[in-house]
């Protein structure tokens, strides 16, 4: 299992998208505060990534990003049809340069995806369990974005 907790670690899957297969929260939200660890990482979440062949342990240490994927597993909940995919980048800051001083700037665009997104990006003849063919529309538009406010 590859770890990834600093931002040079996170690199290696900066602009891939990645599958989130368990949300472990180690603080919550309460009256729209954050609780619980005074200290990061404020959660935990396992990935899958086509880039890296092994599962992905990562750790989130940013409040807004934590909030985001709070939002998606705790609050929404994710219906067993969708999946979580996030996407770690400096790239897409509305000020290019903030990427020179992202270290304390949220990085995770979270995002719910009808089941299969991973396989359908990666493979567009991808053909689902089900037999039934998603449209593109239906696999490449996000039912749920959440995306930090100083993201485009």
């Amino acid at each position: 299992m590859v770890p990834l907790l600093k931002d040079n670690e996170w690199s290696v899957i900066a602009e891939e998208p990645c599958r989130v297969l368990q949300f472990d929260p180690l603080s919550w939200i309460k009256e729209g505060r954050i609780c619980g660890t005074k200290t990061v990482p404020y959660a935990s979440i396992l990935l899958e990534c086509k880039k890296v062949p092994d599962r992905i342990l990562a750790y989130v240490t940013n409040k807004i990003d934590f909030i985001h994927l709070w939002r998606v597993f705790k609050e929404r909940t994710v219906k067993e049809s969708e999946e979580v995919i996030v996407l770690w980048t400096i790239e897409h800051y509305k000020l290019k340069w903030l990427k020179y001083f992202s270290v304390f700037l949220p990085k995770l665009r979270v995002m719910i995806f009808p089941k299969g997104h991973l396989e359908f990006i990666a493979d567009r003849n991808w053909q689902p369990e089900s037999g039934k063919r998603p449209s593109c529309e239906e696999m490449l538009i996000p039912i749920v974005d959440l995306k930090p406010t100083i993201m485009v």
